[in-house]
């Protein structure tokens, strides 16, 4: 496609300026044949032109040597508008007239131009035969499209009402899938057209089936440290990712109906909890990702609250493996990002989809973790809702880890004014819990131990510590803590305390129990590690013992009597009987005993060195935790200055609370007498044995702590009891 003025100069306007374009077209094809044998003319002289305006006969062509041509070639490579003095140079190194360097330039810029049109127009070309190919499969769909009540031709009014309502519905679906993809095409490497097969897929379907299910009994793992299974587990294949899209969707919408649904959907448990009805589940998504695999227990709940936070950070939370983890930690032990898919668009999470693998947990080495392979979908609704929804990928990745799956769970989030969201929260999963031991049996069992009312209240917890860490405005009668990054940082070490404990004190399949007590009901659990150049951990060899029971006092009485300072010379063996005094306070919840605080141990010797005990005690409807460590007395006044505490070492140890069973109660956040009115308590200690990595654990050591987790159980009960006659 030439335009009439398609030279940049003026020459050649001064040489021939009545010329047609017709002529001008014949005599660029004329100049300009092949890039080895290229033709130009010499500058026109007043002679080779007649009064009238018409080219003279005579004409002198000048066809350039293959040496000039692959100079300028290669010259145009590099500048293809030479100014006058290179053009100059250039003429004088090859022996032309510097006139015809020019034309050469302006016609090979023509021809490149006219190469990139012409390109141009085929793909344009091709793109427009697939949209007419695709609008002729479209016509003759809708041309065979039957009345599904007479199978004869069907026209759009004679449709009844819920059919048009279910086509309309169904393109909104296809469009949603053509605009994941299209995001997701990016990632994955592959054009748009490669998710083809969308079509040939059950429309509104998470039908995929469910094949080779492994179960496992009891706990199984590795020597902490050598090897994650969870971490090393391979994401999904080209072939999968299509389907992964497609499920994503079809997930979303089952999420959006059922955490919206009532009655009869939803029934309401003898203990008030909104627990699913498995037959109007069925009938209502009939489909679903294949029917539950044998030996396999429906376990479904829904929770709402509203939280201290706005739905853009919560979003961004729950779409950060690393803040979802951490904000978390009491029920997600691991968890890794195995493959992005989409980041979301327009800067924000909206259709972001990643593939994940994950851990959770019950703080107790006496109940297995529950191990998935998931999708995690991400999307904003047209009244300023988000949806974030799981759902398990088991079909295309069977998991020898994993015991269970989950159909669509997650979260709906709404916006509220002040900074506050409504968050409507709904767990469906199938699992295999028959290893779990029989004292957890009815906290598992009631879906308080994994259930929506323990991650929701959880994510409440941690809102409102997140908040008040936050805040500039803050008590000054704390004599240690003079500034606001002081206080900060004393958080964010207490932070890493708690997390190092949860991710130690649980069955995780990254850790290998072993038990060396086999007398009495008390076993105690026992693993090690080896720390080596580990920032905030000391080097050497750490031994983690854990244990579990069960003790007839209320939950709340067991948390106040261990978060107390003043009781804690009756169970504290390493305080060696001293006076505990706390010296620094921060409350970060509104419940009294959610705090981080600072004790001195006074020792009943004044030869011993006075020790500091860093604790942080939380409570909320479903369970609590009271963690403490010793910290050194130079670092932790570094912290208290708002130093950085990530190299501050730790070794926390403490206690993990649980109601007994179902009948949980919540007032004003604080645990009422459940269940049968008793309690489970995990008790935990982590202890540097040998501060050589290389050192071999002693049979000794191994004793040692034995006898002092025993002796803690012994007093715990004895005081307790005592205090509950």
């Amino acid at each position: 496609m030439f335009q009439p003025n398609i030279f940049e100069g003026h020459h050649m306007f001064d040489m021939a300026p009545k010329t047609s374009e017709s002529e001008l077209g014949r005599m660029r094809d004329e100049d300009y044949e092949t890039r080895s044998g290229t033709e130009t003319t010499d500058a026109p002289s007043g002679d080779e032109q007649d009064p009238s305006g018409h080219r003279a006969k005579r004409k002198r062509y000048h066809r350039h040597t293959q040496r000039q041509i692959q100079e300028m070639e290669s010259f145009f490579k590099e500048c293809p508008h030479p100014d006058d003095k290179q053009r100059k140079e250039l003429s004088r190194e090859l022996g032309l007239e510097p006139l015809q360097v020019k034309f050469w330039f302006q016609n090979k810029r023509t021809q490149m131009k006219g190469q990139h049109e012409r390109h141009q127009n085929q793909i344009l070309k091709a793109e427009n035969d697939k949209l007419r190919a695709a609008n002729s499969r479209y016509k003759e769909a809708l041309g065979n499209a039957t009345c599904p009540s007479c199978g004869g031709p069907a026209t759009i009014g004679e449709m009844s009402f819920d059919e048009q309502h279910l086509r309309i519905e169904n393109a909104r679906l296809r469009d949603e899938i053509d605009r994941i993809s299209s995001i997701a095409s990016k990632y994955v490497g592959k054009p748009l057209s490669s998710f083809s097969n969308f079509s040939q897929l059950p429309s509104r379907s998470l039908d995929l089936g469910f094949s080779n299910f492994g179960t496992q009994s009891g706990l199984v793992g590795e020597i902490y440290g050598a090897g994650d299974p969870l971490k090393t587990m391979a994401g999904p294949t080209e072939a999968d990712k299509p389907v992964i899209v497609e499920l994503a969707v079809a997930a979303m919408e089952e999420l959006m109906r059922i955490a919206q649904a009532g009655e009869p959907l939803w029934i309401p448990n003898e203990n008030n909890i909104e627990v699913l009805n498995e037959d109007e589940y069925v009938r209502a998504f009939p489909r679903g990702i294949g029917p539950k695999p044998l030996g396999l227990r429906s376990e479904a709940s829904r929770e709402s609250a509203v939280v201290i936070m706005n739905h853009v950070s919560l979003v961004e939370i729950l779409m950060d493996v690393n803040q979802w983890s951490s904000v978390f930690c009491g029920v997600v032990s691991r968890a890794y990002t195995l493959e992005v898919l989409s980041t979301g668009v327009a800067g924000n999470y909206n259709g972001a989809l990643q593939v994940m693998t994950a851990e959770f947990q019950v703080p107790s080495p006496l109940v297995p973790t529950r191990d998935y392979y998931f999708l995690r979908y991400c999307k904003q609704y047209a009244d300023g809702t988000w949806a974030v929804v799981d759902v398990s990928l088991d079909s295309l990745r069977p998991s020898p880890l994993s015991r269970g799956r989950r159909r669509p769970s997650g979260c709906l989030i709404q916006e509220l004014p002040n900074g506050y969201s409504k968050v409507i929260w709904v767990e469906h999963t199938e699992v295999d819990d028959k290893s779990v031991d029989s004292i957890y049996g009815p906290l598992v069992n009631s879906g308080l131990a994994f259930g929506a009312k323990r991650w929701l209240a959880t994510l409440d917890r941690q809102c409102e510590r997140i908040a008040i860490s936050l805040a500039s405005n803050f008590p000054t009668e704390d004599l240690l803590i003079t500034g606001p990054e002081g206080r900060k940082s004393m958080l964010k070490l207490a932070e890493r305390m708690i997390m190092s404990f949860c991710t130690g004190v649980g069955a995780s399949t990254a850790h290998a129990w072993t038990t060396i007590s086999a007398t009495g009901s008390d076993d105690v659990r026992v693993m090690t590690r080896k720390s080596l150049d580990e920032p905030g951990r000391p080097p050497g060899i750490v031994l983690c013992a854990a244990t579990s029971f069960w003790i007839p006092v209320p939950p709340k009485r067991v948390f106040d009597f261990l978060r107390n300072e003043n009781s804690r010379s009756e169970w504290d063996i390493l305080s060696n009987g001293g006076l505990v005094v706390e010296m620094s306070h921060i409350a970060n919840g509104r419940d009294p005993g959610n705090c981080v605080s600072l004790l001195r141990v006074n020792s009943a010797n004044s030869s011993q060195s006075n020790m500091l005990i860093l604790q942080e005690s939380c409570t909320d409807s479903t369970g609590s935790y009271v963690i403490y460590a010793p910290v050194d007395i130079v670092s932790m006044n570094v912290v208290l200055g708002g130093g950085d505490p990530d190299y501050v070492a730790l070794l926390p140890s403490g206690f993990a609370i649980l109601p007994d069973g179902p009948g949980v109660n919540n007032h004003g956040g604080i645990l009422d007498d459940v269940g049968t009115g008793g309690s489970l308590l995990t008790v935990a200690f982590q202890i540097l044995v040998d501060s050589l990595p290389t050192a071999k654990l002693s049979l000794g050591s191994v004793a040692t702590v034995n006898n002092l987790i025993k002796c803690t159980v012994e007093r715990i009960k004895g005081s307790i009891m005592c205090d509950n006659a």
